[in-house]
């Protein structure tokens, strides 16, 4: 059954599970277990706590932390307040959070208090000003007018709740009003605005409702085979797409139990596989390749592996293979999608033959169209744009998974569509005669690394302004553990090391660059290689022609 007519919103999808599901185990964390009764009874807790806070319908709600059963609960709770999710990566750093907060204008941040090392609390403080007046949690977010840290401890600091104190305000509000204000939300309401970024490096928030996230992964959930009892270990961070919706939203529908991962490290994978007895196990191909390459995959227990869902990268033959006879994955599926399409647009099938399964990336998904198009300036932008099979073109879209806009970026978004009304991929690829997608090139000149997506404009206007940079240009360079990397190509300023004349100079000035980077942007951003260049190729309206610096 379609998710958006059977449950509609996704406070219905929680209390609907609950009440299926009952005694089975919903959630498993490092110290707690939780089952769907208890999971329901939580998240309406947590949706009461945000009524007490003063969220109203439409307010967003933020997130900055790690996989963890709170974060689950919290997410949960905010979005059946009637609360709008915001989801915020934790590679992150402190002013890119902020600025996120600030342009969605968030009403209520939940954030973690320390992650890999780095208290995020500080970063936002020293991001955002300190605390504000009159209560405030941070002086230069004036909108924001709750911040919640979550976690066990009872001492959150300045302008900070902890979160059992702001669960403690849920006895203000009656159960009642808890069920109408979750009764409210329509299927048509925005449930989260997802960030990406676009050709100019500046990211923008995809607008995707209750309906779409929740037809798109019932669908997901019957095409990979997800059933009542797998469970589901969730590497894929919960701050994008993928990881919330195909790991916490298709569980739910299905009644799978979900295990979140805050860090991938392949040991602590290996050996949670064993003792939780793992069946669905979805992640980038550098996931797969860590397990294959580990010391003590040997000796771990994985006969319970049964379905592996890969993408994000081209995933060669030889590690489809390994995923299904070393690692013992019964179902290997590979799928693409992007942030502006629910994170789903085409997907293999079981049964497809494994060498169709690593040279595409599958088929549309019910219910969704893909055309290859005429992706040259000035080509026509109707029904007849469509390339015969075999030819390269942009990859573009159509159907219920197609954001509604980007959030307050109605310039944005109208670039987004073509004049009839198909969502432009920026992607560059070609499809076979049965409508199997491969993705050959991208517009917009993206990279993954280990399934993060890098955009070098963005990274081009961080690395121009430190002092060493008089021109920059990044491109992504095959990497064996990560699948891509960045590369930046440095025009230096001024007679000073880095101009090319001296390698040992070179060397030190590109040190220098990259170690900047990694304070001043999230490490996936950061190039690992710098080149300084006399200047950079560029065509006669001025483009730099970054085909010549790949080689």
């Amino acid at each position: 059954m379609r998710g958006d007519l059977e449950w509609g919103t996704v406070p219905r999808l929680v209390r609907t599970a609950a009440e299926r599901h009952g005694d089975r185990e919903a959630v498993v964390g490092a110290r707690t277990r939780i089952s769907y009764w208890e999971l329901g009874a939580r998240v309406e807790r947590a949706a009461a706590a945000a009524l007490a806070a003063g969220i109203r319908p439409g307010d967003r709600v933020a997130i900055w932390a790690p996989n963890t059963p709170d974060y689950v609960v919290a997410a949960l709770g905010a979005v059946s307040a009637g609360g709008v999710l915001v989801p915020l990566g934790t590679r992150l750093k402190g002013a890119e959070a902020v600025d996120l907060v600030r342009r969605t204008r968030a009403a209520l941040l939940f954030v973690t208090d320390a992650f890999l090392g780095v208290s995020y609390v500080s970063a936002l403080r020293a991001a955002a000003g300190g605390a504000g007046p009159d209560g405030r949690p941070l002086r230069d977010l004036p909108d924001l007018r709750t911040a919640v840290v979550l976690g066990d401890r009872d001492e959150a600091g300045e302008g900070f709740q902890h979160w059992r104190g702001f669960l403690a305000a849920a006895g203000q509000v009656p159960d009642r009003a808890v069920r109408e204000r979750a009764d409210a939300v329509r299927p048509e309401d925005p449930a989260d605005i997802m960030f990406t970024s676009g050709t100019t490096g500046l990211p923008k928030g995809a607008v995707t409702t209750h309906a779409q996230s929740l037809r798109a992964f019932a669908t997901w959930a019957d095409v990979v085979g997800l059933v009542e009892g797998d469970r589901y270990l969730v590497v894929n961070p919960f701050t994008h797409t993928f990881g919330w919706k195909a790991g916490v939203l298709a569980s739910l529908m299905r009644g799978a139990v979900i295990l979140p991962q805050p860090v991938f490290d392949a040991g602590a994978v290996l050996a949670k596989i064993s003792a939780e007895r793992v069946t669905v196990l979805p992640g980038a191909p550098t996931v797969y390749q860590s397990l294959l390459d580990h010391p003590g995959r040997a000796g771990a227990d994985l006969r319970s592996l049964r379905l592996a869902v890969t993408g994000a990268a081209v995933v060669p033959l030889e590690l489809v293979t390994r995923i299904h006879d070393e690692l013992g994955f019964g179902t290997v599926l590979t799928a693409y999608g992007l942030t502006e399409s629910c994170g789903l647009v085409t997907m293999g099938r079981r049964g497809d033959d494994p060498g169709l399964i690593a040279a595409t990336s599958g088929r549309a998904v019910p219910g969704v169209t893909v055309r290859i198009a005429d992706a040259e300036p000035g080509a026509a932008a109707g029904s007849d744009a469509a390339l015969l099979p075999g030819t390269p073109g942009e990859v573009q879209v159509r159907g219920y998974t197609v954001m509604r806009e980007y959030f307050e970026d109605p310039e944005g978004t109208a670039a987004a569509f073509t004049d009839d009304g198909w969502l432009r991929t920026g992607d560059i690829g070609v499809m076979d005669e049965d409508g199997n997608l491969r993705i050959t090139d991208r517009l917009k000149d993206m990279f993954t690394v280990g399934g993060f997506n890098a955009y070098p404009a963005e990274i081009e206007r961080v690395l121009a302004r430190h002092p060493l940079v008089a021109d920059v240009a990044v491109v992504g360079v095959p990497d064996p553990r990560l699948g891509e990397v960045g590369k930046a190509f440095v025009v230096a300023a001024g007679p000073r090391a880095g101009d090319g004349a001296d390698a040992g100079a070179d060397e030190e000035a590109g040190a220098e660059l990259i170690a900047w980077s990694r304070r001043e942007m999230a490490n996936y951003k950061v190039p690992r290689q710098v080149e300084f260049v006399a200047e950079l190729p560029r065509n006669a309206s001025g483009k730099v022609v970054k085909g010549l610096l790949r080689g």
